[in-house]
């Protein structure tokens, strides 16, 4: 194992430590891994920027294998950006139901229309044009910078993270995103950043399958809330009822029997997810013609 010098317990702040043969080390381990290992995931087939865009949605805090059929059967659905821009925000909600985190639909269908209001349907190619869409922060920018143009932007999520903790900072706590930057940009391949992602990105699976895990070691790791009787539960609950047919708050109140029902309508309602027409509740808009 690379690393640094395991008796720290503080990370280091540069990169002074890791040599060229060090991180040529690296740099062999990960791409030998990925080319006995590659997986093969449609994004990765085609890399167009509005591919790229949506997988990389989906993929925020859901796994890979539940993302890839919703992945298949949401692009045959709207396979084009201009097509997810014209469709109606409930056709586009109930395409997404299963993924959770439901907000992230909102917000990939308003990027969707703002890169064909604003861009003529041609997706920026900068990181800050890139952040200007909805839902998109730096390291979503990054990888779409990476994946769709190929381009060395540097970017860290879990895999990478994991990556690099398990090479470099073995033992030390309290590890920020910083720290690993600094060795992301001594390692990443800058003729083919888009391989060099999908090779941390296979490799860091492998890891994280096969190695005691080192999320406590990041200074950013915080532990998912348990899913079963959250909020979360409930709001997914809620927009499964709602997009069956229309219904009034009592009748949600007698079906989930919990007393957060209200509160999370209201959270639905200022997210734009539903809305209210006299007494009953919608899919916001549901009933519209795409």
């Amino acid at each position: 194992m690379l690393c640094y010098n395991q008796e720290m317990q503080k990370a280091p702040s540069t990169t002074s430590a890791v040599d060229a043969t060090t991180i040529e080390s690296f740099r062999h381990t990960v791409i030998e891994y990925y080319r006995a290992n590659a997986r093969h995931m449609p994004w990765r087939e085609d890399t167009q920027p509005y591919f790229v865009l949506v997988s990389e949605i989906m993929l925020q805090q859901t796994q890979v294998s539940r993302v890839l059929p919703k992945f298949a059967a949401f692009v045959q659905r709207f396979p084009t950006a201009q097509a997810l821009a014209a469709a109606p925000l409930a056709d586009v909600i109930t395409a997404w139901m299963g993924l959770g985190y439901n907000r992230r639909a909102r917000f990939l269908h308003e990027a969707a229309k703002k890169v064909c209001q604003e861009y003529a349907g041609v997706f920026p190619a900068s990181i800050n044009e890139l952040m200007s869409l909805p839902g998109v922060g730096i390291n979503t920018a990054g990888a779409i910078m990476a994946y769709a143009f190929n381009q060395p932007a540097l970017y860290i999520e879990t895999n990478v993270r994991t990556v690099y903790m398990h090479h470099f900072f073995a033992g030390i706590r309290n590890v920020t995103d910083k720290d690993i930057m600094s060795v992301l940009a001594a390692s990443i391949d800058t003729k083919n950043p888009r391989e060099w992602y999908w090779a941390l990105m296979d490799y860091g699976s492998h890891l994280k399958a096969t190695q005691p895990s080192n999320n406590a070691q990041s200074k950013h790791y915080k532990k998912q809330s348990r899913f079963a009787g959250s909020a979360r539960q409930i709001r997914g609950q809620i927009l499964r009822l709602v997009m069956a047919s229309p219904i009034t708050l009592g009748a949600l109140e007698m079906k989930l029997s919990d007393a957060r029902v209200s509160n999370i309508v209201s959270d639905l309602l200022n997210d734009g997810l539903i809305e209210q027409r006299d007494n009953d509740f919608y899919l916001t808009g549901q009933g519209q013609v795409s």
